[in-house]
């Protein structure tokens, strides 16, 4: 099947950083803004006409902070999805500023109609990845995005009022993009996901590390909590004794528990669709 990349503005090819996965830098409007992110596509997958899964990719950080690695999307992309990563406006030459999970959110939510009209993927298994602080961008997807298959939540925030308070070293930074918690407490409480999870339409996947001293784990057992007490399906994978960013063995046998999780969704949704056909 032919990639057709025409919903895109701008398409910059970029070197491959993993076998047969194409990388793009690609370019498109929110809200007026034309921002930027990382399209990995699996090209070995496109040999026949079946439309692939695809995963919106919510990067972490601020700026050159948690900044999508082409090799993580990369392979991420090799397990069969196409990969879309938004840099979030103000970042890599994106126009805009970066709110810190405000109105950059927007960013995330364009990118999935997007992956919604691209040619080479299934609409019906897209899903959202989180991490760090993009659990709270992809969990306001899992609110916003109608349609959406399922989300990860990586090592995710899920309490921006806490991560003010464990985080030392970002509270120049949020004080500037959002404020003191204490007097602009409903700036804080619109970039947290817990206070809204009622409205998530999708099953989640919570994956943390019990020794995580960048997104402690009470992030996780918090947004669990609030998504048990909403009826919202969900399921918590704690790795114990790691730590924010996983490292090998570790990294890859929850990445590849993941994408088993996903597919099983995946599998799900189409069996649902093909039976009230």
């Amino acid at each position: 099947m032919q990639v057709d990349l025409s919903p895109f503005v701008a398409v910059t090819p970029e070197a491959a950083a993993v076998p047969n996965v194409a990388l793009y830098t690609v370019s498109y409007y929110s809200d007026d803004l034309l921002v930027k992110a990382a399209l990995a596509v699996p090209e070995s997958f496109l040999a026949d006409e079946a439309k692939l899964p695809a995963l919106l990719y919510c990067r972490g950080g601020i700026r050159g902070i948690g900044r999508v690695r082409p090799e993580r999307i990369s392979q991420m992309a090799a397990f069969g999805y196409v990969v879309l990563a938004p840099h979030y406006r103000g970042n890599e030459g994106g126009e805009g500023r970066d709110e810190f999970g405000g109105a950059d959110r927007q960013d995330v939510f364009a990118a999935y109609e997007l992956l919604r009209q691209l040619n080479i993927v299934d609409p019906r298994r897209i899903s959202a990845y989180g991490f760090s602080r993009g659990g709270v961008m992809a969990l306001f997807a899992a609110m916003e995005c109608k349609g959406l298959l399922a989300t990860v939540v990586w090592g995710g925030v899920s309490d921006m009022a806490l991560t003010y308070e464990e985080r030392v070293d970002m509270r120049r930074m949020m004080r500037r993009l959002i404020g003191h918690p204490r007097k602009q407490e409903e700036a804080y409480r619109y970039r947290t996901p817990l206070y809204r999870v009622a409205e998530i339409a999708c099953p989640v996947l919570i994956i943390h590390g019990t020794e995580d001293e960048n997104v402690s784990v009470e992030h996780a057992h918090k947004l669990a909590e609030a998504l048990r007490q909403s009826g919202v399906p969900h399921e918590k994978w704690l790795a114990e004794g790691a730590s924010h960013l996983f490292v090998g063995d570790e990294i890859e046998l929850y990445t590849r528990k993941m994408f088993a999780w996903l597919d099983e969704r995946g599998r799900e949704r189409v069996a649902a669709t093909q039976a009230l056909t």
